[in-house]
């Protein structure tokens, strides 16, 4: 139990500590947000907890091609925002990233890539 405690405790510390740069710095809160933190931290639990490497570095191989189709939603955004407030734009980005996903998956299962 107490490892999962651990775990919970780190991972929201990382977000925590994003929010709080991000409140003085927007660059520095960015830059600090876009890094692979959290895979980071998933490649070393999983590595603590004895998974085989092939399922390590599957995981990393798949966070690849799921993050691609996210990005889209950081341009949209700060548009949608300045026109339709936070939880439109926010919720309108959410919807755009699940469409783009799923043409995104669409696209790799004719390379042999299987993301669904």
């Amino acid at each position: 139990m107490l490892p999962l405690i651990v775990k919970y405790a780190i991972t929201a510390g990382m977000v925590i500590l994003i929010s709080e740069v991000a409140k003085r710095s927007d660059r520095l809160g960015g830059l600090i947000a876009a890094l692979p933190l959290v895979t980071v931290l998933v490649l070393i639990w999983m590595k603590l907890e004895g998974q085989e490497p092939q399922k390590i570095a599957n995981h990393a191989r798949y966070t690849f091609w799921y993050v691609i189709p996210t990005l889209p939603m950081f341009l949209a955004f700060p548009p949608l925002y300045q026109r339709c407030g936070f939880w439109i734009a926010l919720g309108t980005c959410c919807i755009i990233t699940i469409i783009i996903f799923l043409l995104w998956a669409k696209l790799l299962q004719h390379f042999g890539i299987h993301l669904i």
